[in-house]
């Protein structure tokens, strides 16, 4: 078996008092695609940093194969000293390397090599950062957020570019759908340590689940053996000197246990203040248009948002999403058509770039706008250091200015400050940015069941898909359709095409049309196809199976929800778990067959 081209053990490092590594350890061998996941601030960019050789840590074994390259992708990249972005990304290749591979991403990647590296936008500069950590195509690529400022048609290129790569690859990353496509192995790094799951991110959270589940077993068991032992020591019989003495060295030694454990960090708690209902329509567009110049962001756009609707808007950056949602919320003129607002709206923002934020107010100060210690929150009154625990700050960062935060602190905050004033409207501009996953879980679940309505930008796939009803994405030359459902949902409905394969497309059938010896017109197409029987039985029978599935699920949804059933019976309640797992997969499987056939009538008839 071949040695590891890098290997980490027994790696420790502290900052102040508690360690931020202790005993962390990481493994890479030739082809191995790992996700390093964990909390915001456990450790994982700083491990990285460790592997990439950037900081010594105070113990432990760093192993890299001499003859290695390695090539790190920081989360800020430095482009200070180069005048172009094709010098900074040709300085990362070696004399051996083959410079058209860098002209190969840059192309792919949205840049042409002669912009100038103070004038990019934040993800132009990831783009560029990412072409020259790529471009020596290395024998180890570590990856520190290579998603975030990327827009969705970048990130999916991304994906299966790393798919197809040969080199060994460690990555973090909040974006759990890139993840789950393209990690074979997980790696949890939880209060200082490490533990390896030899599969992808789709299986790690229910296997991080089971192993907190079993800690806190064994903890549990360790506090009734110290009161056990607490119990023979005062009652028990003391003939025998030395084995007494044993047993209360091992008492000691347990004690140092349980007071030493270091329980899993808590979890924010997110609930946004309501204010009183708004109307039943919140906005109606009617043929908006807006231009920049000769440049047509939006062109004859209308639409209808009701109350509780979840609106997400996708697409390129540079698509217009922003400008789109402000005309929506009213924040900026159509140059055609019209926009009417609801009676009674309440509005709470979150903006992109975050620029709301003083960098020199405290954190207590930010969250009640300087006004004393109180804040509001659904009509009850709150100190402002309990609600800073609900979104997991200490109480002595109260005092503490934002300046001093890092990126996902920074956004747990401007969350906190955003859910606390009274809103019917969320209007959210890439709020999954710096997130970490627990955080993310608690902002899907608040937006999923918040009782007004949610208009938000985001790259993330996933989130799309658990959060929003329906989908507005461009289709060229500033148009923009409605789709219903979430990502997954867009796609099928667009036939597969992702946005940038259908702009491509739309190019080449325009090409096509214009060029010598394509005018002639096409041939008559054939009689419109009809659905064979079976097809047209399976879309007739198909909505009552799915409806039977929905009762056996609702059914087996209510007996776990007795809060005694596992207690009484473990075993049963097992298999409850595990045939409600098959009939959602049943359920999922039969909504998704019911659709294609939807869809296929549709076209036949249209």
């Amino acid at each position: 078996m071949a040695p590891p081209l890098l290997n980490l053990d027994g790696i420790k490092l502290t900052f102040g008092g508690t360690p931020l590594l202790d005993g962390a350890a990481l493994t890479a061998s030739a082809g191995d695609k790992i996700a390093l996941v964990g909390r915001n601030g456990s450790g994982k960019s700083t491990l990285l940093k460790i592997a990439a050789g950037l900081i010594e840590p105070q113990d432990g074994e760093v192993f890299r194969q001499p003859s290695a390259t390695v090539r790190y992708l920081p989360q800020m990249p430095d482009m200070e000293g180069f005048a172009t972005v094709r010098a900074y990304v040709e300085a990362g290749l070696g004399p051996a390397d083959d410079p058209y591979r860098a002209s190969y991403l840059m192309e792919h990647l949205g840049l042409t090599g002669e912009e100038r590296p103070g004038d990019l936008s934040g993800g132009e500069a990831r783009r560029a950062a990412l072409a020259r950590v790529m471009a020596p195509e290395p024998d180890i690529l570590l990856l520190d957020e290579p998603t975030n400022h990327l827009d969705l048609s970048v990130i999916e290129w991304l994906e299966e570019e790393l798919m197809r790569t040969s080199s060994a690859l460690i990555v973090i990353s909040h974006d759990r759908r890139f993840l789950e496509r393209v990690s074979r192995a997980t790696v949890w790094l939880d209060r200082g340590q490490t533990r390896r799951l030899d599969k992808g991110f789709g299986h790690f959270e229910e296997w991080r689940d089971l192993v907190l589940e079993e800690e806190e077993r064994e903890q549990h068991k360790l506090g009734r053996q110290i009161v056990r032992e607490e119990h023979w020591l005062r009652y028990g019989v003391t003939a025998r000197r030395k084995r007494n003495m044993r047993r209360l060295g091992e008492l000691q030694t347990m004690r140092q246990r349980f007071r030493g454990h270091r329980g899993a960090e808590g979890t924010a708690t997110m609930v946004a203040s309501d204010a009183a209902e708004s109307g039943k329509l919140v906005i109606e567009a009617k043929n908006i248009e807006k231009s920049f110049g000769d440049l047509t962001v939006v062109k004859g756009f209308s639409t209808r948002i009701q109350r509780g609707d979840r609106v997400g808007l996708v697409g390129p950056n540079g698509a217009g999403k922003t400008t789109l949602l402000k005309m929506l919320t009213g924040e900026l003129a159509p140059d055609a058509g019209s926009v009417r607002l609801g009676t009674n709206l309440e509005i709470a923002t979150l903006d992109q770039k975050r620029e709301a934020v003083d960098p020199q107010e405290t954190l207590a100060q930010y969250l009640t706008d300087g006004r004393g210690e109180n804040l509001v929150i659904n009509g009850e009154q709150r100190h402002v250091v309990s609600y800073m625990k609900d979104f997991l700050f200490k109480p002595e960062q109260a005092r503490t200015p934002v300046r001093e935060l890092s990126g996902g602190e920074r956004a747990r905050l401007i969350l906190a400050r955003v859910l606390a004033r009274p809103a019917n409207l969320l209007v959210l501009d890439e709020p999954t940015n710096d997130l970490d996953m627990e955080t993310l879980e608690l902002l899907q679940e608040l937006v999923a069941g918040f009782a007004g309505t949610v208009i938000l930008v985001s790259h993330d796939r996933d989130f799309l898909d658990r959060t929003v009803t329906s989908l507005i994405a461009p289709d060229g030359d500033g148009r923009w359709i409605e789709y219903a459902g979430g990502y997954s949902d867009m796609l099928a409905q667009r036939g597969g095409t992702r946005l940038d394969d259908r702009k491509a497309r739309a190019k080449a059938e325009a090409a096509d049309a214009q060029s010598p010896g394509k005018s002639e017109p096409a041939a008559p197409k054939g009689p419109a196809k009809k659905l064979s029987f079976k097809q047209k039985f399976a879309l007739e029978s198909l909505p009552k199976k799915i409806e039977a599935v929905t009762a056996s699920i609702s059914r087996l949804e209510n007996n776990i929800a007795d809060p005694a059933y596992y207690e009484r019976d473990p075993a049963s309640f097992q298999r409850t778990i595990a045939a409600l797992d098959k009939e959602r997969a049943t359920l999922a499987a039969l909504e998704e067959e019911w659709l294609e056939l939807e869809m296929l009538r549709e076209e036949m008839e249209g």
